[in-house]
């Protein structure tokens, strides 16, 4: 992935040199819980902060920080961060254009260990998420270390793939998806409520697709197994392939992300077509 010399994003906040702290309410949409789902969870991508994934930030209290800190510019780790986010942008903000709206942009907040949140005290273990009450990407950089070693799923491109799979969770919400995802709760079973928050899962990851196309017709930065290790890192974190190193069962009423085979195959829609409509997960027949 050729991502060197490209516009930067000013919208990382560092908060890696600063300690944990406790938040407040709200619920957060994260691309999974690894560390914890590979010791006992069961099922890949459960924020512990969320109830199965119905997930939203409306009305929740905000979070007091101090002023915002950028990442050292010699930190390149950081540089590919906002390099992936800044790319997103301009993206969705071409397409929210197109449709006569305007895009928002997330904030991405880098942290170690423990932070504040709008959605509560985020933890590194829980893996990247996106939090709705802040409309804010928080993402500890170890995790891509979790996905090379544990998860065997390597490369700069899976790890855009992660980020652009969280900023899917922001567009959800600026679609007002996610609401009506919510609004949902307590109305249907738990087996209803995973089937929704898996067809949320799978458009974030079609969003993700959708992104992957438009970002290498404006920069042409993919190379040759880009597009393999971003499909690779879907099928690992499949619910039905991590069920299955855990426990040597699969419970698909138990999914909340869905399957491998589900997982690529959304994200390939979203790259072959490039269109939003496409990525309509909630009216397809079949996953």
């Amino acid at each position: 992935m050729r991502w060197e010399g490209n516009r930067q994003s000013d919208n990382v906040e560092d908060r890696r040199a600063s300690g944990g702290g406790r938040g407040l309410g709200g619920r957060s949409i994260g691309i999974g819980t690894i560390v914890i789902a590979l010791v006992g969870w069961g099922v890949f991508g459960i924020n512990p902060l969320t109830t199965i994934g119905m997930l939203s930030g409306e009305g929740a209290p905000q979070v007091q920080q101090g002023p915002a800190q950028q990442p050292p510019q010699d930190d390149r780790q950081a540089a590919f961060v906002s390099t992936v986010l800044a790319s997103t942008e301009d993206v969705w903000g071409q397409i929210f254009t197109q449709g006569g709206a305007r895009y928002q942009a997330p904030r991405l907040v880098l942290f170690r260990g423990a932070t504040p949140t709008a959605c509560g005290t985020g933890q590194s273990a829980m893996g990247p998420f996106y939090c709705p009450g802040d409309h804010k990407v928080y993402l500890d950089m170890d995790f891509f270390d979790t996905m090379s070693r544990q998860l065997g799923a390597p490369g700069e491109f899976a790890r855009a793939y992660v980020i652009a799979h969280e900023v899917g969770h922001h567009v959800q919400t600026l679609l007002g998806t996610t609401a009506k995802v919510d609004s949902m709760r307590g109305r249907i079973s738990q087996r209803e409520q995973n089937a929704l928050s898996v067809r949320l899962e799978l458009q974030a990851d079609c969003y993700a697709g959708l992104w992957a196309q438009h970002s290498q017709q404006a920069r042409g930065w993919l190379q040759q197994g880009d597009i393999e290790s971003a499909l690779n890192a879907a099928q690992q974190i499949g619910d039905d392939t991590l069920q299955r190193q855990q426990t040597g069962t699969v419970r698909p009423d138990a999914f909340t992300h869905g399957s491998s085979a589900q997982r690529v195959r959304w994200f390939n829609q979203g790259y072959r077509s490039g269109s939003v409509q496409s990525c309509d997960t909630f009216n397809a027949a079949a996953l």
